[in-house]
């Protein structure tokens, strides 16, 4: 790295993607290779959540270390929300660039469609991708809801025209392409692909690979399997320019399993069920575990142990100050009001985290609180249809991590304290 110090640093944000949608988590329907590979050189996180059921506010916590509510994001963005983009505040970005740092965004924003709230105004160098929550993966056109249709493709702040190729496909070359020219500096690269988000796209080949599993399972497999090679692509290019060894690479999701109807586009109101929660109970929207326990990893060869699992209990939040713990060497230099705090040292040990606290979630009318194996859920839904009953219950998640056993009724004073806990959270946070 021509003398300089420090970690290089590559997020990688699948979307929608499942707790059981990789086969280094479960998977034995798919195929993913090269992020099991990614998994197999650092350490397994099964118990990672992310911040919420939901893709803006989870991208807020991932960028600011904070809750949604007060990274000033709590829903999904678009055009008529009332809040239009993420509050100017510190990032990881802008964090790593006061400190040196090259820093890029290859792939998907939705912090904020108007570019005064864009990725160049928050602390990043340069972008490739689009800044609203989806697009058409061959036009690059939003045309979901009430707004019109939009094309949302831009380089910089300059709109771009790649029709006909296939998203994925460019997000990974992009990326790949970034740390080619950045590769005698250091740099922080964030990747959000827009897989396996709908709409259900994907390349022939990658379809017929999977041609025996039922119709909703196949495009999602084939959507995972494409961002599977993507993932590779980029691996390989850190490898290739021996930046990989002193480089720290995390992959996660930023929800559970999309149920939404809109998957399919065909104006049927049925659920949709290609994604896995990997027997996890809810999917996206849901504080079930389902919807937010997502798959993650990270991997720095030069400093965590290979083919390590951990179940320390993390969240979106806590990356950016171990990243910056890492950075700096110590803890110093964190940004005042994170939630999140770091987990280097106990990645590194390899020991669980073993300063407890709570953690909360909101959405919409859910609330929930985990306090070591205890989770209670207030006003839970299983997804995010409103015709689905909400419900409130205490779960021990060692003993049940599938959510099928109600304690509340056998512990009502340790519901209580939670639900008192998280009311207070919650009325603080607002």
């Amino acid at each position: 790295m021509s003398g300089t110090q420090g970690p290089n640093v590559v997020v990688i944000y699948a979307d929608d993607l499942g707790w059981g949608d990789l086969g280094c988590f479960g998977a034995d329907d798919l195929a993913t290779p090269r992020i099991d590979a990614l998994c197999a050189s650092g350490v397994r996180l099964p118990q990672w959540y992310s911040n919420s059921p939901v893709c803006s506010p989870s991208r807020a916590s991932l960028l600011t270390g904070r809750y949604p509510a007060d990274a000033g994001v709590e829903a999904i963005l678009g055009g008529s929300r009332r809040t239009p983009g993420l509050p100017q505040q510190p990032t990881l970005a802008s964090e790593l660039r006061s400190r040196g740092w090259a820093t890029g965004i290859i792939g998907k924003w939705h912090l904020g469609a108007d570019a005064s709230y864009g990725p160049l105004h928050r602390g990043f160098d340069t972008h490739f991708g689009f800044r609203a929550g989806c697009v058409d993966y061959y036009s690059h056109i939003y045309y979901w809801g009430q707004e019109n249709p939009l094309h949302d493709l831009w380089e910089d702040e300059n709109e771009v025209w790649l029709n006909g190729e296939y998203l994925t496909d460019v997000i990974a070359r992009r990326a790949a392409d970034y740390i080619e020219q950045h590769a005698d500096e250091r740099f922080f690269l964030y990747v959000p692909f827009n897989a396996p988000h709908y709409p259900m796209h994907a390349p022939e080949k990658y379809v017929q690979r999977f041609a025996h599993l039922p119709e909703d399972r196949r495009m999602t497999a084939a959507m995972i399997a494409a961002m599977d090679d993507g993932v590779g692509e980029i691996l390989a290019t850190l490898e290739r320019l021996g930046l990989r060894d002193d480089t720290i690479v995390f992959f996660s999701s930023d929800n559970g399993p999309s149920t939404e109807e809109r998957n399919w586009l065909n104006g049927e109101e049925v659920s949709y069920t290609g994604g896995s929660a990997g027997g996890l109970r809810g999917h996206k929207g849901s504080l079930f575990e389902g919807g937010i326990r997502v798959p993650a990893m990270i991997s720095w060869p030069a400093v965590l142990p290979a083919g390590a699992d951990n179940e320390l209990v993390g969240a979106m939040m806590d990356l950016l100050p171990t990243v910056l713990h890492a950075v700096d060497g110590d803890e110093t230099g964190l940004p005042a009001d994170i939630h999140g705090r770091s987990l280097l040292d106990a990645l590194r040990d390899g020991t669980a985290d073993d300063h407890q606290r709570d953690l909360f979630w909101s959405y919409e009318a859910q609330l929930a609180v985990r306090r070591g194996r205890w989770k209670a859920v207030l006003n839970a839904s299983e997804a995010m249809r409103p015709d689905i009953a909400v419900q409130e219950g205490l779960f021990d998640l060692e003993a049940d991590p599938h959510e099928q056993v109600n304690r509340r009724d056998e512990d009502p004073r340790l519901f209580s304290e939670l639900e008192s806990a998280v009311g207070a959270w919650s009325r603080g946070v607002r």
